[in-house]
């Protein structure tokens, strides 16, 4: 049969980096191979699990562009796709088990599990359920029954050894002896996830398990527990974990990890998926910068890394800036508009008008690395009134007669024609020659003027772009600001 492979978060948070990469390797491998891409929510945990959460992890896939075959909002032929609804099918599964004697009922309280726990550990011991309840007698048993006394039910380790092929890591082997009896079903009558999971790989016929390292040491559970439902155990591909630039795992002091948040700081999805794809995966050559499909085609699992990958935001950076630069300019628009009019710079004739506009993106995104740079870069040119930085004053605006050589600059504008990039150049450097200055004194004086700042995209450029009406009436504004100052 065709893979199936399957994601399957806990809403007990947003979707973060390493869910997201863990995802996207599932989803690649699936387009790769024609395979089945499911979506299913591990939400037995009431408690910590909410509907909202459930909305975040839905928009942060969405957001990325992977689509599931099977799962919420798209059904398919093992519904229900939310644990929480699919209990009844767990607590089956555990009757079978207890049935074949490969599970059976513990009585044993938390109190006295602790005390265990701590003897051990007084002694320098590691602990592991010491089988008490499997020893009971039926006469134990059924007076525990009669009372009503609490109980969970653990699975029945077998003796001898486990193995499993990763195809990370290769041949993976453990002594059962080191795995203790687990929890199956927890005395509120709710499955672990032990349980859980293996139940729902069986029904929903996963062939592939994908997913992160930290779940090595669950493995050996799960492939006992296949085992002992009559199913087949499906190959596994641990992935490394990714880590902070301290080389710790990554988490919020690293800063964002919610993938909609990387959204929300103006990261592009195609640069995202691309980034996220190299972290502890590899094309087998120095590409960098590839679309989806040629990650699609590229895709195999062989060619995970089996070291833990570096989440650096500088590379991210770089990688978003190299997707800006190379869009559409129509398709760039859509992007940078949003932003822009969320910043309330919307009403600029520059972004009204589509040419201008158009204009203004090229003009600015050599200098962006976020969506959110092009308000930064572009506000001094969308704003109604310039803001001089106090370092630009001080910089540039204190030259002896600079009030005189900007209003003979201004005369000279306005008879420029056509007033395009090469004809306001010449009028600045001609400007600057006829008034016995450098040229670089009042190049850098008029981007005061039209920025307010000491650097910006190609003075000529701006210009241009502002128009003449524009350019004159900034110089203006900077003329009367300086007189006010003397």
């Amino acid at each position: 049969m065709a893979p199936r492979v399957r994601f399957a978060p806990s809403p007990t948070g947003y979707l973060h980096v390493g869910g997201a990469r863990t995802a996207l390797f599932n989803w690649l491998y699936a387009r790769r191979t024609g395979g089945a891409f499911i979506l299913r929510i591990e939400d037995t945990d009431a408690e910590r699990s909410s509907a909202d959460m459930v909305t975040g992890i839905l928009d942060g896939l969405g957001w990325l562009g992977l689509d599931w075959d099977e799962g919420p909002g798209v059904g398919g032929p093992h519904t229900p796709y939310f644990q929480s609804q699919r209990v009844e099918r767990y607590r089956a599964a555990v009757a079978n088990l207890l049935e074949a004697g490969r599970a059976y009922r513990c009585y044993c309280t938390a109190e006295r599990l602790r005390d265990e726990r701590e003897r051990a550990e007084q002694r320098g011991e590691a602990w592991q359920y010491d089988r008490a309840c499997l020893a009971l007698t039926g006469d134990d048993r059924r007076a525990r029954e009669v009372s009503g006394a609490p109980y969970a039910v653990r699975f029945r380790v077998r003796d001898g050894h486990t193995a499993f092929d990763d195809a990370v890591h290769g041949t993976i082997a453990f002594a059962t002896a080191n795995v203790e009896d687990f929890v199956i079903l927890r005395s509120d009558g709710l499955p672990t996830y032990h349980l859980s999971v293996v139940v729902d790989d069986v029904d929903m016929q996963i062939t592939d398990v994908i997913r992160g390292d930290d779940h090595i040491s669950n493995t050996p559970k799960h492939v006992l527990l296949f085992e002992a439902l009559g199913s087949p155990v499906p190959r596994f591909a641990h992935v490394p974990l990714i880590l902070g630039a301290d080389k710790k795992r990554l988490s919020k002091r690293h800063g964002a990890t919610s993938v909609m948040e990387y959204a929300r700081q103006g990261y592009l999805p195609d640069a995202m998926v691309n980034f996220l794809a190299l972290l502890g995966w590899s094309p087998g050559d120095d590409r960098e910068l590839m679309s989806r499909q040629e990650l699609i085609d590229s895709f195999s699992l062989g060619k995970i890394s089996g070291g833990n990958a570096v989440f650096n935001t500088d590379k991210l950076d770089w990688m978003n800036a190299q997707y800006l630069a190379r869009m559409p300019v129509d398709e760039l628009a859509g992007h940078a508009r949003a932003v822009i009019e969320e910043a309330g710079l919307a009403g600029s004739p520059l972004v009204r008008d589509e040419a201008s506009f158009f204009r203004l993106l090229e003009l600015l995104r050599p200098r962006v690395k976020r969506l959110g740079d092009f308000v930064d870069q572009g506000r001094p040119l969308l704003a109604s009134a310039v803001q001089y930085d106090a370092d630009a004053i001080e910089k540039h605006l204190t030259a002896p007669g600079l009030v005189d050589h900007i209003a003979v600059l201004a005369e000279s504008l306005a008879r420029v024609s056509p007033f395009d990039e090469p004809h306001v150049e010449g009028a600045v450097r001609g400007t600057a020659a006829g008034r016995g200055i450098k040229a670089g004194m009042l190049i850098h004086a008029v981007r005061v003027a039209l920025t307010g700042r000491t650097a910006s995209p190609g003075l000529f450029e701006m210009m241009a772009l502002l128009g003449r009406e524009e350019t004159i009436a900034r110089l203006n504004a900077l003329i009367t600001f300086l007189a006010a100052r003397k």
